[in-house]
């Protein structure tokens, strides 16, 4: 090294002085602010609409929306949502399933209900199913076609029939509606679960096999529980689109659902906006309870992820000290 050279001087070695601080100015976002005063005051007025309007009659609506007969509606819908959403994960389940299955048969069953009840509107459904006395006055559970093979034994008059019942008996309104609710619903839930299980690698389903697990084990030890963190976000938005669903069923009619009861009480007093406000703070309450059990149930899906992410971020941090 020359003598006018000179060796390069290290920011920490002594008597340098110690860098400057650099003096960081936010970035001004005014039209942020502006939004935010707009709907500030949009909020403000839609309260003050809330508290001074009288067509909201809120006093008559308080006194209406908790009378036994509308409590029974909230039972029913619950229970109509309930119902057709266990059916409904089950035919989605066994859908999935046949989709997957590789057989050219079930696969083109599975096809076809899913393209059917994916189609046709659940309005439109459960008109149907609430009509079907119209095809058969009844419903016999026995053997296939025995009214014409039994004649060729010389059995005229017998039936394989195990019983037989009314079919506008056993097609009430509630039935006709659950069905029309559940087998659409099954539909939906084919598509939801078959995309679950597609995203499960197929290396760790091979992997599984090679160490000598059945299919079966394979599905519920392996697959599923993977999946089923695909599968419950979108089942959950299926639960709260479902328990909205319920309504539709007072055209079948069913006469002890929450729509139907409000709706009724607003007809005989002809105060049909308030009890109409009513049926939209019920369902806002029920769906945000589902909607809490939605979000403690993805966590616990997730509890894995959060357990490896913390390790990992405390790993690192000892790393850095």
């Amino acid at each position: 090294m020359s003598s006018t050279e000179q060796a390069p001087v290290s920011p920490g070695a002594p008597g340098t002085a110690p860098p400057t601080p650099i003096k960081a100015v936010p970035v001004r976002h005014p039209g942020r602010w502006v939004a935010a005063g707009v709907i500030l005051v949009l909020i403000a007025m839609f309260v003050h609409m809330l508290v001074t309007n009288e067509a909201f009659k809120w006093e008559f609506m308080f006194a209406n929306m908790f009378t036994p007969p509308v409590l029974i509606g909230v039972r029913t819908t619950l229970i109509l949502t309930v119902l057709s959403m266990l059916i409904g994960i089950v035919l989605g389940i066994v859908l999935a399933l046949m989709r997957l299955s590789g057989n050219p048969v079930l696969v083109a069953v599975a096809w076809t209900y899913t393209w059917f009840f994916r189609a046709v509107p659940r309005l439109v459904l459960a008109v149907l199913f609430g009509n079907l006395g119209i095809l058969y006055s009844t419903v016999s559970f026995g053997l296939p076609f025995d009214m014409y093979w039994l004649p060729l034994l010389g059995l005229d008059g017998y039936s394989t029939a195990i019983f037989t019942i009314d079919a506008r008996t056993f097609l009430s309104g509630f039935m006709a509606g659950l069905l029309a609710l559940a087998l659409s619903e099954g539909a939906y839930m084919s598509e939801i679960v078959r995309a679950g299980l597609q995203s499960v690698d197929k290396g760790q389903t091979e992997a599984a096999q090679a160490l000598g697990m059945r299919h079966s084990q394979v599905m519920r030890r392996i697959t599923l529980p993977q999946a089923l963190r695909v599968i419950v976000p979108p089942t959950g938005n299926e639960t709260v689109a479902m328990l909205k669903d319920t309504a539709l069923v007072a055209f079948v009619p069913v006469t002890t659902e929450l729509f139907f009861q409000l709706q009724a009480i607003g007809s005989r007093t002809f105060q049909a906006f308030p009890m109409l406000v009513a049926a939209c703070i019920w369902y806002l309450a029920i769906t945000s309870v589902f909607m809490i059990g939605q979000y403690f149930l993805e966590r616990s899906f997730t509890k894995g992820d959060r357990q490896a992410q913390a390790a990992l971020k405390a790993i690192e941090t000892k790393a850095g000290n």
